[in-house]
């Protein structure tokens, strides 16, 4: 087993059976779904009508259905949405307590249990592979611990359910459409209209970035300043690195007038991720927004 295998306890399944279940989220969610053979996976979200994240999750297509891997705080609630969502279709959705998560981001598990279905992360490639399997068969590994993945995830500029939030950020300024996480040629979804609107206006401002500084960041929500300005906020730290969710042009009129971005006083450090298509503050590279 690769040594940077971790079981990720902050995760949770839901399944949703049935013959209509991808026709199902197709019409509810931002991702293209539809065509998901099995052990085939995607990456998408829930809106408010509004447009903004409500939930997001991975779509792990099982021939019978899916498995939906959420937050653990978010399954609850994402349960109840999605069932009021059901209305009279022939499907089930239930929590399956039974199964669980883990991760493998430098090499490809090569001992994946039987019960297991490994996948790769459909949102960066350097994130390497998702794990769904029953729970009692990840008991016995013994590999990193997930703050070790949590750091690799800062690093890349890459956030999770519960830094992203629920009903605070629109699918652009979370990158959703670096990721392939919305499709813009699918038909319609709940708060597909704003975000269509906000890809063909180019008015996407915002997004999370990589953020580092020479001291330990603070916590969730210390406001980013660029020069005298506030330009977003730190949504994750862990040590000196960390993700803001910062306005881009913003942080590109600190960069040319030589003030620079801090969090509390400390200097901070933004990083265009490789992964990104977006114009880079520091006026380097022009993006598609």
């Amino acid at each position: 087993m690769a040594a940077s295998l971790a079981r990720l306890d902050d995760r949770a399944i839901i399944e949703i059976s049935g013959e209509g279940t991808l026709a199902f989220l197709q019409d509810l969610i931002t991702a293209d779904v539809e065509g998901l053979q099995p052990a085939d996976a995607a990456h998408g979200a829930l809106l408010t009508p509004q447009g903004k994240i409500m939930f997001d999750f991975f779509v792990l297509a099982t021939g019978g259905g899916v498995l939906i891997d959420c937050a653990h705080e978010q399954r609850d609630a994402l349960l109840q949405r999605l069932m009021m969502y059901k209305l009279r279709l022939p499907i089930g959705i239930a929590a399956r307590d039974d199964l669980s998560v883990a991760v493998a981001w430098q090499e490809k598990p090569d001992d994946v249990p039987d019960e297991a279905t490994c996948f790769a992360d459909p949102r960066v490639a350097s994130m390497g592979w998702r794990m769904i399997a029953p729970a009692a068969a990840l008991d016995s590994f013994s590999g990193a611990d997930a703050g070790e993945y949590r750091s690799a995830r800062y690093r890349i500029g890459l956030a999770d359910s519960m830094e992203i939030g629920s009903g605070e950020l629109f699918p652009h300024e979370a990158n959703y459409d670096q990721f392939g996480s919305v499709n813009f040629r699918k038909g319609c979804y709940v708060g597909q209209e704003v975000v269509s609107r906000m890809q063909h206006r180019g008015t996407a401002r915002s997004r999370i970035v990589p953020v580092e500084a020479q001291a330990a960041l603070p916590g969730h929500g210390a406001p980013v300043m660029a020069g005298s300005r506030q330009s977003g906020k730190l949504i994750a730290a862990s040590g000196h690195h960390g993700l803001a969710v910062i306005r881009l042009d913003r942080a590109a009129a600190a960069v040319t007038a030589g003030s620079g971005l801090s969090v509390d006083g400390v200097a901070i450090t933004m990083h265009k991720p490789d992964w990104a298509s977006w114009p880079d503050p520091a006026g380097d590279e022009q993006g598609e927004d």
